[in-house]
């Protein structure tokens, strides 16, 4: 096996080829990898599963809007409520065998703590679908 070098006190010409003997040892080790490989990427379990049929369930469930304004007073579905009503309320939704989804609005300037209650009522209600609803960011050019 020949290698060029650069020592021209020789044939005075580079040798003109490309080694393909790391390419073909590489190919080789890849191929017996895979041929390792296939079998166990095929195989599987026979299994005799039981058939059955189900109606698939789709029923929505209700949404309610739950916003708290900067003075901290509290609004079901722009209905205005004091913390008592609204801790009933959400007792009452927590009875429910399908929980609502509730989307709180909280204004920007509004008490961590009118927040915090209101979860911590909602909590004790057994509610857990809560989501915060916040607007957008206008995009910056």
């Amino acid at each position: 096996m020949a290698f060029a070098s650069f020592d021209n006190k020789g044939s005075g010409a580079p040798l003109a080829e490309i080694n393909m003997v790391p390419l073909i040892d590489v190919m080789l080790v890849l191929l017996v990898i895979f041929i390792v490989a296939a079998p166990l990427l095929s195989h599987s379990i026979k299994l005799d599963l039981p058939k059955a049929s189900a109606q698939v369930i789709s029923a929505k469930s209700e949404k309610i809007d739950l916003s708290i304004d900067a003075d901290g007073v509290r609004y079901w579905n722009q209905e205005a409520l004091t913390r008592d009503e609204l801790a009933m309320r959400l007792m009452e939704q927590g009875k429910l065998p399908q929980q609502p989804e509730i989307h709180l609005r909280a204004d920007q300037a509004t008490a961590y703590k009118a927040v915090a209650e209101t979860l911590a009522d909602a909590s004790k209600a057994g509610l857990t679908k809560i989501g915060f609803v916040t607007d957008p960011e206008p995009a910056k050019p």
